[in-house]
């Protein structure tokens, strides 16, 4: 596969009735932001999104990161509990192609080494068009922790899905499969 050099968008949407009433500062989003600043070894443009816990707005929000901004990757922050408006799972579902359940289930057992609640999350993933789409939980720390689980895997996820070609620093190591 050539290389391909065009700047990765990346879409950041944070899930939160609070924030985006502007009731609760937002501390996810940021903290995903803050995170590919200091990992990706390429440049990168941000595409941040703040929706309501309500399953047609954060559907909504995923096809226009994915269809309209053409963003590689987009990371959702907050929706993924077992409470009633916890509905970023049934969102993301709605809208991909493939489900990638692998990336829950290891952020989930990264997760429970910290916090026995993490059995609680349903965090998942999934391919729409081409774009990863990758459910994080809200608070701020378990995004690092379950980003750093599962980034090794992404660029060479979105290198199959056609995408632009990531590059990780600062302690992770993409991994890509060598050719025969």
């Amino acid at each position: 596969m050539p290389e391909k050099t065009s700047l990765a968008k990346i879409g950041i949407i944070t899930v939160s009735d609070r924030a985006s009433a502007g009731v609760y500062k937002d501390l996810g989003g940021p903290a995903i932001h803050e995170y590919f600043t200091k990992h990706l070894a390429n440049p990168w443009q941000p595409v941040a999104r703040i929706v309501a816990d309500e399953i047609e707005l954060v559907a909504a929000a995923l096809r226009e990161l994915a269809d309209v901004e053409n963003c590689c990757l987009i990371v959702t922050t907050g929706g993924t509990g077992p409470a009633v408006r916890d509905v970023t799972p049934e969102a993301t579902e709605q809208v991909c192609e493939k489900m990638m359940p692998g990336f829950g289930e290891l952020m989930r057992a990264t997760s429970l080494k910290v916090v026995p609640t993490a059995i609680l999350s349903r965090q998942t993933a999934g391919i729409r068009g081409g774009a990863l789409i990758i459910n994080l939980p809200g608070k701020p720390s378990s995004i690092s922790e379950c980003l750093d689980a599962v980034m090794p895997a992404v660029p060479y996820c979105i290198d199959l899905i056609n995408g632009p070609r990531l590059e990780l620093t600062n302690g992770l190591t993409a991994f890509r499969p060598r050719a025969k």
